[in-house]
């Protein structure tokens, strides 16, 4: 499977885990599921995610060669969307996609770590409310 199919596969798996956990931790109301998905899901965070996994070697060759896959074969943006934003966040949805497919239980692992990250970098007063 190629890496933008991986990708494709990858989004969808990342962004139902995204809404599982903000549902487990309690919210409710579907205008601040929203806003709080972006937090998690966007390019932006994907990219974060992609760099912090790769700064800290949380990833191992095999994984770093399926991000490779996807953020080389992203080619596509909007103007609004930074290119390498774009191609990172398509290599990190590759990686998702294709641990999905071949070692579920590292995926959720990959998926919590970005989680911790994204919540580590909320300010004080900024956690994440109900």
């Amino acid at each position: 499977m190629n890496g933008l199919s991986l990708a494709y596969l990858g989004d969808a798996y990342y962004e139902l885990e995204i809404r599982r956990y903000l549902i487990q931790f309690g919210y409710t109301k579907v205008d601040l599921l929203h806003k709080m998905k972006v937090k998690y899901a966007s390019n932006q965070a994907q990219a974060s995610i992609m760099n912090h996994l790769l700064e800290q070697n949380l990833l191992n060759e095999e994984e770093i060669s399926y991000y490779k896959k996807g953020r080389n074969g992203a080619h596509f943006t909007r103007k609004n969307i930074n290119m390498v934003d774009y191609q990172q966040a398509t290599g990190f949805e590759s990686l998702i996609g294709y641990l999905s497919l071949h070692d579920e239980t590292r995926c959720k692992e990959v998926i919590q770590l970005g989680i911790e990250f994204i919540r580590s970098g909320e300010k004080d007063g900024e956690r994440l409310a109900k």
